[in-house]
C-alpha cells in the first residue's frame, strides 16, 4: 500500500477495498453530500464501486483520491488528494484538482486543511506542477475557507451540475518554500 503524505495527525494513502465501510458512512450522508450533487450512495457496493474508480485512476493516471487515515488510531477519515482531470470542466482540460470530503464527525478539527495543505505540497513538489485548480459550491462556505487558507485564490464563477461553482487556482511560484517554475 502506497502513502502518498503524511502530516502530524494524518496519513494520505491508496485507497484500499477495504475502506467501503468508510466511504459509505461518508457518501451515504446527506449532509456530506449537500454541496456535491445531493446524490447519497444507497449500499456498500456503490462505494465498493467508487474505490474501484479511484483504483483504475491511480492505474490510468498515476493519481487519484487518497484515503485520510487518523495516525493515531488508523480510523479512516474519508479521502483527500489530486485528481487528474482529463474532461474539459470550466474551460480547462488535463489539469490537477485538489478536493477533499471528510465523514461528518470529523469536520472542525482542522483535518480537511491538513490534507488539503499535504495534496497542495504533493502537487507543487512531487508532480512539479506550476498550478492546481480546485472548485466549490459557491454556498459552500468552509471549503472555499479551507481551499483560502491552503493558497487557492477564487477567480470566477461558473455553473457546475446546476449549482453556481468558484473556480480556483494556486500557483507554485505564490506559494511559500515552492520554487518558480520553468
Amino acid at each position: 500500500m502506497t502513502t502518498f503524505a503524511e502530516t502530524p495527525r494524518l496519513l494520505l494513502r491508496e485507497l484500499q477495498p477495504t475502506d467501503a465501510p468508510g466511504m459509505f458512512a461518508l457518501d451515504s450522508d446527506p449532509e456530506v453530500q449537500r454541496y456535491v450533487g445531493n446524490r447519497p450512495v444507497q449500499t456498500l457496493a456503490e462505494s465498493q464501486q467508487a474505490i474501484e474508480f479511484v483504483r483504475r485512476q491511480y492505474q490510468e493516471n498515476g493519481i487519484g483520491r487518497w484515503a485520510v487515515e487518523l495516525k493515531a488510531t488508523g480510523e479512516f477519515l474519508g479521502w483527500a488528494g489530486l485528481k487528474l482531470i482529463r474532461e474539459p470542466l470550466n474551460g480547462h482540460v488535463d489539469f490537477y484538482e485538489v478536493g477533499y470530503r471528510l465523514i461528518r464527525r470529523y469536520w472542525g478539527h482542522g483535518y480537511a486543511t491538513e490534507a488539503a495543505r499535504a495534496s497542495v505540497a504533493y502537487g507543487f513538489g512531487e508532480l512539479r506542477q506550476p498550478v492546481l485548480y480546485a472548485i466549490a459550491d459557491m454556498q459552500n462556505l468552509a471549503s472555499r475557507a479551507v481551499l483560502a487558507k491552503v493558497g487557492f485564490q477564487h477567480l470566477g464563477e461558473f455553473e457546475h451540475e446546476g449549482a453556481p461553482t468558484a473556480w480556483l487556482e494556486a500557483r507554485a511560484d505564490s506559494q511559500m518554500g515552492y520554487p518558480k517554475q520553468q
